[in-house]
């Protein structure tokens, strides 16, 4: 009998009952006035149904239930506490206390935020602050993009994001997601990779739902700078995958590339969950000069009751000389996700390049 594969570790039991005695442990070390017990009692009670981010605003709760009434004197213990944890996570959990209670003394728990992000980013504690008052809050994360510390640079990027992913939406930036720009601008040629993907990722947020805006934003940046190159490329992923002719522009891609198609396949034919795809492809140019060539894939995954939806995946982005060729390969396991389950039926694969489809092929997934 084979042997059986241990089950994988569920995100959420990072902040499982051993996390939470590491965080009583930590509030006792930092002070007599933190009630490790009555954290422990309010945090274990119900946790075992709860997602990883509802566990985060458990614990921020439960540690109401340990630390003083008085909001300066339990944020002075939080402070105390933070540094003491063994996993950002836990930081995150614990963070989320400023969010919960500090909302009323602004001033106080932002500048706690800004100490408390290094351990564990307060990318989702910044956000009720920038529900109740954006324009006050976003004044504050704008002075933080000016930090000496990257942590406290990215808090300023991630936490004013349109789309944060696992965060609440900001009404503000729903009706106007370009409200952070200021901080991007300040942070374009960062010199952390850190900070850097938070520019990107934020842009490409905002390309989502006001693409002109960002390509209109990138097109004044000078791309001479290696930062602000980087930041430029990653943050029109989405359009690229697009095709979109300007934010290729912006990469130094034209629109459509000329070359020919010597060869695409995508073996096996058929297959089962679990097992994985091999994507091969053969390029000649057709160009008298050289040409900036961005190839991604688009899979059509099967749906039910014969719909299908695509996604596209990166491939390869390459220069390729006049009259030279290219043989690109992939490999893909096809396996679920939390965000993508597969199911039983034709899958058509379609190769891009420079935004135009040049060549199709496909598998079948069985039962």
């Amino acid at each position: 009998m084979a042997e059986e594969k241990e089950a994988a570790p569920l995100l959420k039991d990072i902040l499982g009952p051993q996390a939470l005695t590491v965080i009583a442990g930590a509030g006792a070390a930092a002070s007599p006035d933190f009630d490790g017990e009555a954290f422990l009692k309010a945090a274990s009670a119900g946790l075992d149904g709860l997602s990883i981010m509802e566990r985060v605003r458990h614990i921020a709760d439960a540690l109401a239930a340990a630390l003083p009434g008085d909001y300066p004197a339990a944020l002075a213990i939080i402070l105390q506490m933070v540094p003491r944890l063994t996993h950002g996570f836990q930081a995150v959990a614990v963070t989320e206390y400023v969010a919960r209670y500090g909302l009323d003394d602004v001033e106080r728990s932002l500048e706690a935020l800004a100490a408390l992000t290094p351990f564990g980013t307060a990318e989702f504690a910044i956000r009720p602050f920038l529900a109740r008052d954006a324009a006050g809050t976003l004044a504050r994360m704008l002075q933080w993009s000016g930090s000496g510390d990257p942590h406290v640079r990215r808090l300023a990027s991630e936490g004013s994001r349109p789309r944060l992913p696992w965060a609440a939406r900001i009404p503000a930036l729903r009706t106007d997601p370009t409200l952070a720009a200021p901080i991007l601008e300040a942070l374009k040629a960062d010199p952390s990779a850190y900070v850097r993907k938070s520019v990107a990722n934020h842009l490409n947020d905002i390309a989502k739902e006001r693409p002109d805006w960002v390509l209109a934003r990138l097109e004044g940046w000078a791309q001479d700078d290696p930062a602000t190159k980087w930041i430029v490329r990653h943050a029109l992923r989405t359009l690229i995958k697009q095709g979109d002719p300007r934010a290729l522009a912006l990469i130094g891609a034209g629109h459509g590339a000329e070359v020919d198609l010597l060869h695409f396949s995508v073996a096996p034919g058929t297959l089962r969950l679990g097992e994985t795809i091999a994507i091969a492809a053969q390029l000649r140019s057709t160009a008298a000069t050289a040409q900036r060539l961005v190839v991604d894939y688009r899979i059509h995954y099967a749906r039910a009751e014969g719909r299908t939806a695509a996604k596209v995946f990166k491939l390869k982005t390459f220069a390729l000389e006049a009259g030279g060729t290219a043989d690109l390969n992939i490999r893909q396991t096809i396996r679920d996700f939390s965000t993508r389950r597969h199911h039983p039926g034709a899958h058509a694969v379609e190769l891009i390049v420079n935004g135009q489809t040049i060549g199709r092929a496909g598998f079948v997934l069985l039962e």
